[in-house]
């Protein structure tokens, strides 16, 4: 419908930052009512994005089309909002692998996901829909679905029970809090700031590089079932590490983790670059590095936050910073097609491995500072330590 490659990452950037906006909605219901209207509000509001975008297709209109992606924005937003859901009961410890157990849970809809397109097209012929609008018919359904799930069997609510069952907790512990405020809110600070660095960092290079890849494959004659492989790829190996991930992060600390991101992004940015345009399998490779970087640092970020925000505010604070990862997805989404036209995927490629770099003195830094803060037993806060 736009006509150039130079605009092919505007659709990613659209819905990205529609995802923005949904995610402080789905942040602020949550935190007013609980998890159950949040999610399911935001699931509701993405089927309704794909229902636009299916009407714009059919009546060719690039205008509507932009507006619905905006909306349709709301259920990826909803998605990486459930994800929170799953550490709301979590005990000290175990939260990263509870955060994995609900990414998992995506990887099968996600690897199917890109290989449904000819099928979902033929499904629109039929339908008098145009051909690549089939898929956005799956993804309406699969969003009304998930609001109606949601609404009907999300009992009891994770994050009302969590706040009730913390309440005597927080009670017991409020004659103790008024010599420990200001190192807990040093440390909440720092968490929110280094967990919200680590998922911007990969969700700005995993967008950018993941957003044009197909457009690099057709530009050397790949059919779009192979495209749809690569991407399929790529996205299981976003979500299928997600257990092992949660594991990892809880036996060996955020920070480790963390900085494996950094590392597994650059290979993958330059693993893509110095890859023969015609080899399917190393772009795959690469973009399987690329899903696991993301992996990587989405589910160490995710305890990072989880770990230093108190409950009160922590559905909020999710929210907000779920925003600014959905920013860095626009931003990478509206940037690779631009840069790609400038210069070369390749060179986006090489940008988004070296960016990737920069979780390494991010992490570094946090660590050295929270090993030198005292706590409230007079001892060093390790930034890897898990809450009591």
């Amino acid at each position: 419908m736009l006509g150039t490659t130079s605009l092919a990452g505007l659709p990613s950037a659209l819905f990205t930052a529609g995802s923005a906006l949904a995610a402080v909605s789905v942040g602020r219901i949550s935190q007013a009512r609980g998890r159950c209207p949040g999610l399911a509000t935001g699931y509701l509001t993405g089927a309704v994005g794909s229902a636009g975008v299916i009407t714009a297709a059919v009546l060719d209109n690039p205008v509507l089309l932009f507006i619905a992606l905006f909306v349709y924005g709301a259920g990826t937003a909803t998605n990486l909002q459930a994800r929170y859901a799953g550490a709301d009961l979590a005990p000290a410890g175990q939260r990263a692998r509870a955060v994995s157990s609900v990414l998992v849970a995506t990887t099968l809809g996600g690897v199917a996901g890109p290989n449904l397109a000819a099928p979902a097209g033929t499904l629109a012929e039929h339908l008098g829909i145009p051909h690549l609008a089939g898929l956005f018919v799956i993804s309406g359904a699969a969003y009304a679905l998930a609001a109606l799930v949601l609404a009907l069997w999300l009992r009891p609510d994770p994050l009302l029970l969590a706040r009730a069952v913390t309440q005597a907790k927080e009670a017991a512990a409020a004659a103790n809090r008024a010599t420990t405020d200001t190192a807990d809110t040093d440390k909440g600070r720092s968490g929110v700031v280094l967990g919200a660095l680590v998922m911007i960092l990969t969700q700005l290079v995993m967008v950018a590089i993941m957003t044009m890849t197909p457009v690099h494959m057709h530009d050397h004659g790949h059919s779009t079932a192979a495209s749809g492989l690569v991407i399929g790829i790529h996205i299981g190996a976003m979500y299928l590490p997600s257990p092992l991930t949660g594991g990892l992060v809880d036996r060996y600390g955020h920070m480790k983790i963390a900085a494996a991101s950094g590392i597994t992004l650059l290979a993958a940015g330059f693993l893509a670059a110095v890859a023969p345009g015609d080899s399917v399998f190393l772009l795959a490779l690469a973009l399987a590095l690329l899903g696991l970087g993301w992996n990587f640092g989405l589910v160490s970020g995710t305890a990072i936050i989880i770990d230093t925000v108190p409950l009160a505010t922590r559905a909020k604070t999710q929210g907000l910073v779920d925003v600014s990862i959905a920013i860095a997805g626009a931003t990478g989404g509206m940037a690779s097609g631009i840069m790609v036209a400038a210069t070369s995927y390749p060179a986006l490629a090489l940008t988004g491995g070296a960016l990737s770099l920069a979780l390494l003195p991010a992490v570094a830094a946090t660590a050295y500072r929270a090993g030198a803060r005292p706590t409230r037993a007079g001892a060093p806060w390790h930034a890897d330590a898990p809450e009591d």
